[in-house]
């Protein structure tokens, strides 16, 4: 089978290249590096291949631009550095996403779920999802936040919002006053509701606020510990999840 990477980035094509040419998952005949989106219109306005494996960003714009040229028939994989709002929305459109930088195994695995879910593999949907993304206002994240407190309900403003802590069934909100209440939803699915310009998803159970977060100690590569202002009642130490390591990095890098 044939396969093109789209991807402007040398080092990162070098790399998905050598790990497709000895794999034994697929048998790859032949592998078409394509470094731009002009790059790309061209060659797929002549050729088409059995796979492709995509970048969001290239350095002459986005991979969608590429789509309102021309029509690719073949499934793709996306590589992308995009937040985990977004990866959890076209995640489920699409075979698969590798998030930068990916390990060995995670390719082989996103190679074997094109195996399996190629006769079912919809590029339209995929691209439409994706278009979500990119064109996603920032007047549909949620603002307000009611409560219950006492006798009374609160709306509290997300910009008043240190953290979401999950503990157990329940989820709290803790505010920048030093106030914490409870809240009527999951870890999970508040996420997909905030703004990922100021929150982001530590680990499974907490959620800080960029201006939360007032420290950030490297104790290793696979290590990354924060310290916060928020006056949350749990002295352990609060740990990046290993998985989110790089993409907190870039999100912090803004």
């Amino acid at each position: 089978m044939q396969v093109a990477i789209v991807e402007d980035e040398h080092l990162a094509s070098g790399y998905l290249k050598s790990i497709l040419e000895k794999q034994d998952v697929i048998a790859v005949s032949k592998i078409t590096i394509l470094k731009s989106v002009k790059e790309a219109v061209a060659f797929f306005k002549e050729h088409t291949v059995d796979l492709v494996f995509m970048d969001i960003h290239l350095g002459d714009g986005k991979s969608l631009d590429i789509f309102e040229e021309i029509s690719i028939p073949s499934p793709i994989i996306f590589v992308t550095a995009y937040d985990a709002y977004a990866i959890q929305v076209f995640k489920h459109f699409t075979i698969d996403y590798l998030l930068k930088p990916f390990e060995e195994q995670e390719l082989l695995a996103a190679i074997s779920k094109y195996k399996k879910m190629k006769s079912a593999f919809d590029l339209n949907q995929t691209v439409q999802s994706l278009a979500t993304i990119e064109n996603k206002n920032t007047d549909s994240y949620q603002k307000r936040f009611l409560v219950n407190h006492g006798y009374k309900f609160i709306s509290i403003n997300d910009s008043d919002i240190d953290c979401f802590m999950g503990s157990g069934k329940h989820l709290f909100i803790y505010t920048s006053n030093g106030n914490s209440y409870l809240y009527s939803d999951t870890i999970k699915d508040v996420i997909n509701k905030l703004n990922p310009e100021f929150f982001f998803k530590v680990n499974r159970k907490y959620i800080f606020h960029i201006s939360a977060i007032k420290e950030v100690i490297r104790h290793s590569s696979q290590k990354v510990e924060i310290k916060v202002t928020a006056a949350i009642n749990d002295s352990s130490p609060i740990l990046v999840s290993k998985h989110e390591i790089a993409n907190f990095k870039k999100w912090l890098d803004r």
